[in-house]
């Protein structure tokens, strides 16, 4: 089997909910059009066009940072730009070696294989995963017992892009298979606004420009954010503002749905406020905090900390979380430092 990759294949259609179907409307198709994030860009163009001058599959790639900021869109992207076909998939979703095994099998040369939350990977899949990445081979055990015996196949050559929000989680060897690493970060005023000025074109919403910062604003520095703000914005438009999205609107349908100036939600607040009033502002561990809140640990590590952390309004301490001296003015608490050790279970 040619090694080449062929040329002009489609992507392969998903099954998606409609929501999904939406946000792939709203997706960038050519690096061109990906906003923000701009020496990643240069980087991965150089990474695409160096490949396709010498007619080999990409390289494998890794893309981290915090959920939203188009780790998933991107794949899709370079998948567009290299004319293959991507395969997507998560960690979670790959539970046994077998299952791996099939995926890998159906692969043709120059495909693409997207891994949502690779570091969620088991041991046994990753075992799999790593001849298949380095040399291209997939290794099977046909039989049981003394009868059992080890068949090696061959596959095409394809590319892993892989995507995480919790690097730290990704085992050394895995992470040492990946030929290129980026780190995606919130991005800047500009690009948000940008972002939500395209999507309402796209979805025929008529918006001022003030309208599209005020969203911009408030969205967290984060595309999906963003573009779902942007939606529930358009409804309100739609059923009290005569359609049209302006600032006036925009920040009386964000207020509506508890999103304050900077960006934080109800579930911030709940973390911030836990952390001042239950716990004279830390530090408190993760674990109490969620207990305290009723939600996941996971869920405040990866959906809430890093924004308020780019806020500074939190602290990451050894003996766990402090909120600053910011926190306590945006919620209008008097800062009052807090001498008395406190308890919880620290990550």
């Amino acid at each position: 089997m040619s090694d080449k990759i062929p040329p002009k294949r489609q992507i392969s259609p998903q099954t998606q909910s409609e929501d999904t179907r939406l946000a792939g409307v709203l997706r960038p198709q050519r690096l061109v059009e990906f906003t923000g994030q701009e020496k990643m860009k240069a980087n991965l163009a150089i990474l695409i066009e160096a490949a396709q001058a010498r007619q080999e599959p990409l390289d494998h790639i890794l893309f981290h940072g915090p959920p939203g900021l188009g780790k998933t869109t991107l794949a899709h992207v370079v998948a567009n730009e290299m004319n293959v076909n991507v395969r997507i998939t998560a960690g979670p979703a790959i539970e046994r070696a077998g299952d791996l095994a099939a995926i890998l099998t159906n692969m043709r040369a120059g495909d693409i294989l997207f891994i949502d939350e690779v570091h969620r990977l088991g041991r046994a899949v990753e075992e799999i995963l790593y001849p298949a990445m380095e040399d291209f081979v997939l290794d099977i055990v046909v039989g049981k017992g003394p009868g059992a015996k080890n068949v090696r196949l061959k596959l095409p050559k394809f590319t892993v892009i892989g995507a995480t929000t919790r690097l730290a989680l990704i085992t050394a060897p895995l992470r040492a298979r990946f030929g290129a690493a980026y780190r995606m970060d919130f991005y800047e005023l500009p690009a948000m606004e940008h972002i939500v000025t395209r999507g309402a074109g796209i979805l025929g919403v008529p918006i001022m420009p003030e309208g599209a910062t005020e969203i911009a604003r408030r969205a967290r520095g984060t595309p999906r954010v963003a573009l779902r703000l942007l939606r529930r914005v358009r409804d309100y438009a739609q059923v009290r503002a005569e359609g049209e999205i302006t600032q006036e609107t925009a920040v009386a349908a964000l207020n509506l749905l508890e999103i304050d100036p900077l960006g934080l939600d109800e579930l911030d607040r709940r973390v911030l406020r836990a952390i001042i009033e239950k716990f004279g502002g830390g530090p408190v561990g993760l674990e109490t905090i969620g207990a305290s809140i009723s939600e996941e640990p996971d869920t405040i590590m990866d959906v809430v900390e890093p924004y308020l952390l780019q806020l500074g309004f939190l602290e990451r301490t050894p003996r766990g979380r402090v909120a600053t001296p910011h926190a306590y003015k945006h919620l209008g608490i008097d800062y009052t430092p807090n001498t008395t050790p406190q308890q919880g279970k620290l990550f």
